[in-house]
């Protein structure tokens, strides 16, 4: 990690000098560089409920995730800011719960993965209407999941610039390998070879506001529909007769979440950011959630931002625990990530914007460490170490 760092940072270095080359205030009619961001995290969990095997079992993993993203700007021949980002994201992670599908291995090739997921964005901004168009690309690959998405969208601020209207349409095209336990692989009724196609389409609205100097506000609404092969092969569902079976759900899901954010600046030293969303499906699961964040200005340079999120949310009505389903339910599963519970996640990040830069390069002007703890009630806990480094 400290070498991976110590290029990151020679790189900028170099990336400083040719910025610094460009003193023309004028907007660029070439492809110049604005911003690049690094962040690399690294995440552990432990529980008792691992659905690989029935809603019982440890859910132990750990996950290394590193992710760059690169935003150039060009202005066209109409003076229209057309901004090119591209970002490339690796997560490396091992699973306990995952080696489980094979029940009689000391250790299968499922024990670990990696994830690579690249995307491609773009976007072009009449400054003077405006009027802004944008679109993506994106893939993710791992073992047994391939995904391809595509979004577009359209934003449009008030003719006093002091709100914002913005609508976005994505969609994703999943393909999930049928990887089954290995005790159901010659069961004919079973899924195990092959892979299954599930598509999730996504039509996302926001509206932005500046109230007054201090308060601004943000109100979002989604609706997600999905369809295809939404359960996992490898999820175990074990019923009251002790026999196992594949988990089975539907194979659409209709989703909308509906949020509201709020940034209100006291002073010079105090923002506080409050956001509620509710969400509901018609798989009978509801949730709320409501966090708050309060970033806290010590010196010119240094920042600190404590902050708390709850959820809680209800059972879907394909649910039940290890060994409640029975034959006459048509469709089940024993994840706990679609069971009822509550669950808390806090903990601070602390931002550095020395006036010199960080490590003394003048457009490297931000470097970010946060930490945050999350517990269920159902008894799964984890953390998370964050780095996010910024370079302008």
């Amino acid at each position: 990690m400290k070498k991976i760092i110590l290029s990151i940072i020679a790189l900028f270095g170099i990336l400083n000098t040719k910025g610094q080359e460009n003193t023309n205030p004028q907007p660029s009619k070439k492809l110049t560089f604005e911003e690049a961001n690094l962040v690399s995290s690294y995440y552990s969990q432990d529980g008792n409920n691992s659905a690989v095997t029935g809603g019982i079992g440890t859910e132990k993993l750990n996950d290394i995730s590193n992710a760059i993203d690169v935003t150039m700007v060009k202005y066209d021949s109409k003076n229209r800011k057309n901004k090119f980002g591209i970002s490339v994201g690796i997560d490396h992670y091992t699973s306990a719960s995952s080696d489980m599908i094979d029940l009689k291995a000391n250790s299968s090739a499922s024990h670990a993965d990696t994830r690579i997921y690249p995307a491609l964005s773009w976007s072009r901004e009449n400054e003077n209407n405006g009027f802004t168009l944008m679109a993506g690309l994106s893939t993710s690959t791992e073992y047994d999941y391939q995904s391809y998405s595509a979004n577009i969208g359209i934003a449009q601020k008030t003719p006093n610039k002091m709100g914002e209207f913005t609508a976005k349409f994505q969609a994703y095209m999943d393909q999930v390998k049928m990887v089954a336990p290995i005790e159901l692989r010659n069961d004919p009724s079973a899924l195990s070879s092959g892979t299954q196609g599930r598509n999730t389409y996504a039509l996302s609205l926001a509206y932005s506001q500046i109230i007054n100097p201090n308060l601004q506000i943000e109100i979002l609404g989604d609706a997600v529909q999905q369809t295809g092969y939404l359960s996992l092969p490898f999820h175990r569902v074990y019923f009251s007769d002790s026999s196992v079976h594949q988990e089975t759900l539907p194979d659409t899901r209709f989703k909308i979440p509906l949020g509201l954010r709020a940034n209100y600046f006291l002073g010079d030293h105090f923002i506080l950011r409050a956001y509620y969303r509710y969400y509901t499906d018609d798989w009978g699961l509801k949730s709320n959630t409501l966090s708050l964040e309060t970033p806290v200005k010590i010196s010119p340079f240094v920042s600190v931002s404590p902050f708390y999120r709850y959820y809680s949310q209800s059972a879907a009505k394909y649910f039940a625990p290890y060994q409640q389903h029975t034959a006459f339910d048509d469709f089940y599963t024993s994840n706990y990530d679609l069971s009822k519970f509550d669950s808390h996640f806090y903990g601070a990040g602390v931002r550095l914007n020395p006036k010199n830069g960080v490590f003394g390069i003048s457009r490297l002007n931000m470097l970010e460490l946060r930490y945050g703890h999350y517990t269920k009630s159902v008894g799964m806990k984890s953390d998370i170490i964050s780095m996010n480094l910024r370079f302008r």
